[in-house]
């Protein structure tokens, strides 16, 4: 590894969260510390197009300039030649005069991004990346899968239902009975694998039920059905590998009838509430919740771990692991590390060192399976 270190930043995507990759890539090469290390901009278009530019020494002067619509942006293989270069023998590589990486930087929410398949490209060529490996991303963007692991693991969860296109095309009446027989009205309905609040919607009766399962499978071929609980919404960032600790919590008051995506990243109206005013008792299982939640489907690197806490009786309930968290400087996840005494700039550096170790110690496995002689 030279005098600085060079980071491939991936970001965009084909995913219905595009925009929301670039304003968080944007953000983050707006923090890096420019001292220490050299950004290489990888952009995938909405079509899948990989493109990227020059390595850079400064943020560019605005987020449309990391889209790279002009002719000058390398394309599909030029650009993945310095993804590929293999780590040399001093910690970079050059190749057909491209700088080499030395650690990965994903920053795409979503499909195709957060779930595990571009983590499985990052392996297959070896190289280090920030954050969840490939059965922690996966699971964590399967909310079924991650809830059934979650109810091994012994955390409470609200009650839900879930069905792929094949079964509601064939029997929609069962399960429209059966939603409102465990859940009743209101309802959430959710498209299984996506982030960012999209396809979802609050049903209170029937015929918003069928309209929002019908609209969830635009984005997906599997739903998940929850029940309402009146609840404060509370988040707590993880951060670490084997050891991973947590984060003071926060509380989000969301300026819609729930926090969708509008509220999240339009209308600017939701607020945040860090530290989230609870008591010490809360506080603490909220936060060991949240860890124990990061293990269950082997986490690295970063998630921020959402719950409700019911109103009623202050019940704690998870409600999903988010592998890529929203991460500009006003997002929840870096503004409870602020809180608890990480800032921006120490949390960049302390990712990109959990890479770079977690990638060191998987070169200790043996993946010939050649027994020792």
């Amino acid at each position: 590894m030279g005098s600085k270190v060079r980071v491939g930043l991936v970001y965009g995507g084909k995913s219905g969260e595009h925009e929301v990759s670039l304003q968080t890539a944007y953000a983050v090469m707006g923090e890096f510390d420019y001292n220490k290390y050299e950004i290489k901009p990888f952009y995938i278009t909405k079509q899948g197009e990989w493109k990227t530019g020059d390595v850079l020494h400064a943020r560019p002067s605005n987020a449309e300039e990391l889209r790279y619509a002009s002719g000058e942006a390398k394309r599909a293989g030029f650009a993945l030649a310095p993804l590929f270069a293999r780590l040399g023998s001093e910690g970079s590589s050059e190749t057909a005069g491209e700088p080499g990486i030395d650690v990965l930087f994903p920053l795409l929410h979503g499909t195709f991004g957060e779930d595990g398949t571009i983590q499985g490209l990052f392996e297959m060529a070896n190289m280090p990346y920030v954050g969840a490996g490939v059965l922690a991303s996966a699971v964590g963007m399967d909310k079924i899968l991650m809830k059934k692991v979650f109810a091994q693991e012994g955390l409470p969860q609200c009650v839900f239902r879930y069905f792929n296109r094949t079964q509601w095309e064939r029997d929609a009446s069962f399960f429209i009975m059966e939603c409102e027989v465990s859940l009743g009205y209101p309802c959430f309905i959710k498209p299984a694998n996506l982030g960012s609040s999209v396809g979802v919607s609050k049903a209170k009766n029937r015929e918003e039920l069928i309209a929002a399962v019908n609209y969830a499978f635009r984005f997906d071929r599997k739903v998940i059905v929850e029940e309402f609980v009146d609840a404060r919404e509370i988040e707590v960032s993880v951060l670490g590998n084997d050891d991973a600790k947590a984060s003071v919590p926060g509380e989000i008051a969301p300026s819609n009838e729930f926090y969708d995506y509008k509220a999240k990243y339009i209308d600017g109206k939701s607020t945040m509430q860090i530290p989230a005013i609870l008591s010490p008792e809360i506080t603490e299982s909220i936060r060991e919740m949240a860890v124990r939640a990061f293990q269950s489907i082997d986490g690295s690197g970063l998630s921020r771990v959402d719950f409700f806490l019911r109103k009623s009786d202050n019940q704690i309930f998870i409600n999903e692991v988010n592998t890529l968290p929203g991460f500009t400087p006003f997002s929840m996840y870096p503004l409870m590390w602020k809180e608890t005494g990480i800032p921006y700039k120490e949390l960049l550096d302390t990712l990109i060192s959990l890479a770079l170790s977690r990638h060191a110690e998987k070169q200790r496995i043996d993946f010939t399976g050649e027994a020792a002689k």
